[in-house]
C-alpha cells in the first residue's frame, strides 16, 4: 500500500488509487459535459493537489470542520485513525471513557473511515425494507462510511460482544416514533453482527419486523436480553374524543397522560426516548386531533405549547415512576429532516446529496425550535433529582449536517425500484448510517455510567 517502500510498488498504488478518486469525483459530476470548461479546470486542480501529496492525505482521513467554512481542506490524523491517535502536529485526544467529564462527545466532525460500515443491510435480517437503500438502487455508498469524531476525545470503537455482555439478563427499550424505530433496528443489526446464528435472535411474539402499530420485542438468547420498541410517536396518551366535543375533534393528545405503552418501559434497564416529528400542525390539528388537560379539549392550543406540554409529563413521569438506580434513562433530541424545495407532502427532494454539509447546515428552523423547547424544558426540571440521571443523546447538531444519509428515493424494495421523485423520504435514514452513529454514542454513555457507579461504589466502600 501506500508505506511500501518500492517506487514501483508505490506507482501501482497511486494508478490504482487515482482510479477510486476519479470514480469518486466523477460523482460531483465535475466530468459532465455541461459543466464544460469550468468543470474540466477544477477537476484539473484537485489532480494537481492529488499527486503532490497523496502519499501523505492517504495516511490520514479527510475530515470535514464543523465551522461555518465554505472550502473543504484536507486535516491530516497521522495515525491513520481519523484523529484516534492524535498525529501529524495535532494534540492528541483523550480517550473518552478515561476521561474526568470534560469531553462533550457531541461536539466534534464528521470524519471519513474506510473501516465503516459496521455492518452491511444484506447480511441483516432485522432491518424494514424502507432502510435498505443500497438494496433497494441507490447507486453510492458514500452516506456509510462517515464516522463521528468528538473534538476534545475519541470514542471507544462499538464492540458488539461487549454491548451483549453489558446487556445479559436485562432489557433495553426505545420508546418514540419511527426514527426511534430507525435507531432500534440499528442496533439489532450492530448487535447481531456479532452473534453467528441469527436464528438464536427471535421476536418473543412471532411478529415479523414489518412496520405496524403497537410493539416487537427481539430477544437474543445467547444472551437472555431483549432490544425492544414501542410505537409511541407522541409518548402521551392519543385517545377517543370525550363526549360533547366539537364534530371537528376526532382524537386527543392528553397532555397530562403517558402512553398506554409505558407501563412496559418502566422497569427496563435502559430506556431510550425520543419524539418530536408528529408534532406537527399536520399530524395533529389538521388530521382533528387537539390536545386536552383533563376534560377540557384546548381547541386554540398551539402544537408548540401542547409539545412542551406533554415533555413535562415525561420528565414527572420518570421522576415518578422509573428507578433510575435501576434503569438508565436516555432522551434522543430531534433528528432533523432535510428536505429541499418543499416538504414530504408538497415534493421535497434530497435524493442528489452525497456528502454532509461542510460547515453549518441549512435545516428547517422548526428543528431548532423542537430542540429549544426540549432544552427549556430539561432545564425547568434540572432540579428534580431523578431528572438529574437522565442522559441526553444530544444528536440533534451533528445530524443537521448529514443531509446525505436519508431514504430519498430509495425506500420501496428492490422489486418496485426508486420512488417518484415528489414522494421521497428525507426523514428517515438509510442503514448502515447515520442512527448507527447515535448507537456508537449510547454505547460510550452506557459504558461510562457503568465506570462511574463502579467508581463511586468504590469510593463509599472505601470510606466506610
Amino acid at each position: 500500500m501506500c508505506n511500501s517502500s518500492s517506487p514501483s510498488a508505490a506507482e501501482v498504488s497511486d494508478a490504482v488509487n487515482f482510479g477510486d478518486f476519479y470514480k469518486r469525483a466523477k460523482r460531483f459530476r465535475l466530468f459532465e459535459p455541461s459543466v464544460g470548461v469550468l468543470g474540466v479546470a477544477v477537476c484539473a486542480v484537485i489532480f494537481c493537489l492529488f499527486l503532490l501529496d497523496y502519499r501523505t492525505a492517504t495516511k490520514g482521513l479527510t475530515r470535514f470542520p464543523s465551522q461555518n467554512e465554505r472550502l473543504l481542506w484536507l486535516r491530516i490524523d497521522g495515525d491513520g485513525g481519523g484523529g484516534r491517535g492524535g498525529g501529524g502536529g495535532e494534540e492528541k485526544k483523550i480517550d473518552f471513557l478515561s476521561s474526568g467529564g470534560g469531553c462533550d462527545v457531541f461536539d466534534g466532525d464528521w470524519v471519513w473511515d474506510e473501516r465503516y460500515p459496521l455492518y452491511q443491510s444484506k447480511d441483516c435480517r432485522f432491518l424494514d425494507e424502507g432502510f435498505r437503500c443500497s438494496e433497494n438502487g441507490r447507486p453510492d455508498f458514500f452516506y456509510a462510511k462517515w464516522r463521528w469524531q468528538p473534538r476534545s476525545c475519541n470514542l471507544p470503537r462499538f464492540d458488539a460482544k461487549i454491548m451483549l455482555e453489558k446487556l445479559r439478563n436485562k432489557r433495553i427499550v426505545f420508546a418514540g416514533d419511527s426514527i426511534g424505530r430507525n435507531q432500534w433496528e440499528s442496533l439489532l443489526c450492530m448487535l447481531s453482527s456479532a452473534v453467528p446464528n441469527n436464528y438464536s435472535i427471535y421476536e418473543v411474539n412471532g411478529n415479523p419486523i414489518t412496520k405496524h402499530k403497537g410493539f416487537l420485542i427481539f430477544k437474543f438468547i445467547d444472551y437472555n436480553c431483549t432490544v425492544e420498541y414501542y410505537r409511541a410517536p407522541f409518548l402521551v396518551l392519543q385517545s377517543r374524543a370525550p363526549p360533547n366535543s366539537p364534530p371537528r375533534v376526532k382524537t386527543t393528545l392528553k397532555l397530562d397522560q403517558m402512553d398506554w405503552t409505558s407501563s412496559k418501559w418502566k422497569d427496563a434497564d435502559v430506556l431510550v426516548f425520543n419524539t418530536g416529528h408528529w408534532w406537527n400542525y399536520e399530524k395533529t390539528v389538521r388530521g382533528g386531533c387537539y390536545f386536552q388537560e383533563g376534560s377540557n379539549v384546548e381547541m386554540g392550543m398551539s402544537v408548540d405549547s401542547a409539545y412542551e406540554k406533554a415533555l413535562g409529563t415525561v420528565f414527572e413521569w420518570i421522576n415518578r415512576k422509573v428507578n433510575t438506580t435501576k434503569t438508565q434513562v436516555f432522551f434522543r433530541t430531534y433528528a432533523p429532516v432535510h428536505f429541499r424545495g418543499g416538504d414530504w407532502r408538497s415534493g421535497g427532494t434530497c435524493h442528489l446529496e452525497t456528502l454532509p454539509d461542510l460547515g453549518s447546515s441549512l435545516v428547517p428552523a422548526h428543528t431548532w425550535n423542537k430542540y429549544n423547547i426540549f432544552s427549556r424544558v430539561l432545564s425547568s426540571h434540572s432540579n428534580v433529582s431523578d431528572s438529574k440521571s437522565l442522559g441526553v443523546l444530544n444528536i440533534t447538531h451533528m445530524t443537521s449536517r448529514r443531509k446525505d444519509g436519508h431514504s430519498s428515493l430509495y425506500y420501496l424494495g428492490p422489486k418496485v425500484g426508486p420512488a417518484p421523485l415528489h414522494r421521497q423520504d428525507c426523514s428517515h435514514w438509510c442503514l448502515p448510517g447515520v442512527p448507527d452513529a447515535w448507537n456508537e454514542l449510547l454505547y460510550a454513555l452506557v459504558l461510562k455510567r457503568e465506570m462511574t457507579r463502579k467508581s463511586n461504589s468504590s469510593s463509599f466502600h472505601a470510606q466506610v
